[in-house]
């Protein structure tokens, strides 16, 4: 190996170590696996956690970054030690991160790694993370969401944030497999349907004839016909007509056990993330539990316009988007204004079957 080549392959190997950590602080979960040979592997021991293969380093980093309230990895260089077409090393890193369930910290690690000349360029055949310092004492800063962008796009590292007329367009069909793709990371099961038509067919599908059906008050339903079919076309134990015939003054109690433990909630919700969760808002909150957990079954409706990035951008949504019309609607139909007293924000399905997502390529409700 010449000079000259042995000097392209050291800057290339860095420019690789570099594009790792820009993919993972902007984000991009599918660019970050496509570093990898098709047969890499991404081994973290401290966590533990083990993933070989594009597509499952792909869903592990989105399991994970659905977590993240923030996320900062600083990458210092390190040795690279060339042989032929391979070549090992090790790179430097510092991160900051805090979770949404509060866990917090700063640690210093060293990547153990081995690379691969491949047809596409320098890959990572393995990256071994090695921690090598851990403070998880709190962090004295925050991360400043009002004034930061998506975190999805290289280019929006310095973006400001979406303006709301942003919230009606509905997402490419490229976020929407990213999202579906996130959603089965974290446990639920997602589809992509074409329009609200085909989500009216699935939902009988998925729900069974006699079965006790709890519908939210969405927009969702009622403009695709679902709400209907459901409360007044006799298939189902449908619960809203049941609650709506009881005295509210003399039947709390029995309104509150029926409405949270239904054996099927049909839903929308207010805004669903390209990291895999799920964002529902409330006035009551009596719809929630059954969207939480206690319903068996869940089915969850969601116009692609309802796609953003992350959870910063989507409780901006709830705020900025969705509450100005159901406070409109609401209005209209009671004389009294809405309000978000309530959210519910779903990361995960920890019992893998139970909620179904149904993506839908067309915008329909809030």
């Amino acid at each position: 190996m010449n000079d000259f080549q042995a000097i392209a392959d050291r800057v290339e190997i860095e420019a690789l170590r570099g594009e790792f950590t820009d993919a993972a602080m902007m984000r991009d979960r599918p660019r970050l696996a496509s570093l990898f040979t098709p047969d890499g592997a991404l081994r973290m021991p401290d966590i533990p956690a083990e993933q070989v293969g594009r597509e499952e380093i792909r869903a592990g980093g989105e399991r994970l970054q659905s977590q993240w309230d923030f996320f900062v990895q600083t990458t210092h260089p390190g040795t690279i030690l060339l042989d032929g077409d391979t070549a090992t090393g090790r790179a430097y890193i510092q991160e900051l991160a805090r979770t949404l369930d509060g866990r917090q910290g700063l640690n210093y690690a060293v990547y153990h790694d081995r690379y691969q000349r491949t047809a596409e360029g320098w890959k990572f055949a393995e990256r071994v993370y090695e921690v090598r310092y851990l403070d998880t004492s709190p962090l004295a800063g925050t991360a400043p969401h009002a004034a930061r962008g998506s975190g999805t796009d290289p280019e929006d590292a310095t973006a400001t944030p979406a303006p709301a007329a942003s919230f009606a367009d509905p997402a490419s069909a490229e976020r929407l497999e990213r999202v579906a793709a996130a959603l089965r990371a974290g446990g639920f099961a997602a589809e992509i349907l074409d329009d609200a038509a085909a989500a009216r067919a699935r939902v009988k599908d998925l729900v069974p004839e006699g079965a006790s059906v709890l519908t939210g008050a969405s927009e969702t339903l009622r403009l695709s016909g679902i709400d209907e079919d459901i409360n007044a076309g006799g298939r189902y134990d449908a619960i809203r007509p049941r609650v709506l015939a009881i005295d509210r003054a003399t039947g709390a109690d029995e309104i509150r056990r029926l409405v949270a433990g239904p054996e099927f909630v049909v839903n929308s919700v207010a805004a669903v993330t390209e990291t895999g969760s799920l964002v529902l808002a409330s006035g009551s909150g009596s719809q929630l539990p059954a969207n939480a957990g206690g319903a068996a079954h869940a089915v969850w409706i969601v116009g692609a316009q309802k796609v953003v990035p992350d959870l910063s951008t989507a409780l901006r949504r709830v705020e900025e988007h969705a509450l100005p019309l159901e406070n409109a609607r609401a209005q209209a139909a009671y004389g009294m204004p809405s309000a978000v007293n309530r959210l519910l924000i779903l990361n995960a399905e920890p019992h893998p079957g139970r909620g179904t997502v149904l993506l839908l390529r067309e915008a329909i409700g809030y």
